[in-house]
């Protein structure tokens, strides 16, 4: 099998790296904080774990195997989750600065 090339190594460098970057986010934020949630931590949460979710299945669905050779509807998916979990994750953010 060869080295994959173009989108796939380009798509899970930058789920890595979002993905880490929500990592800190979420040390920074608090999330061993001993004090008592509120709505707006439990959304900031939600929309964390939900792009956390997304970024990390992006790599699988980007290097799985397709029947075709030239079908790229896996590398499609892997886009869509991309930027699903890259909102969520900002959103996430923008909830926490914002409440």
């Amino acid at each position: 099998m060869p080295s994959p090339t173009g989108s796939v190594p380009a798509l899970s460098a930058a789920s890595a790296t979002i993905f880490s970057i929500g990592i800190v986010f979420l040390g920074y934020w608090g999330l061993y904080d001993q004090s008592k949630w509120h709505v707006s931590d439990v959304f900031v949460f939600v929309f964390a774990m939900i792009g956390f979710g997304c970024l990390g299945l992006v790599p699988w669905m980007a290097t799985s195997p397709v029947e075709p050779d030239n079908n790229d509807s896996r590398i499609r998916i892997a886009r869509h989750m991309f930027l699903v979990g890259v909102l969520s994750i900002w959103l996430g953010v923008a909830i926490s600065v914002i409440f």
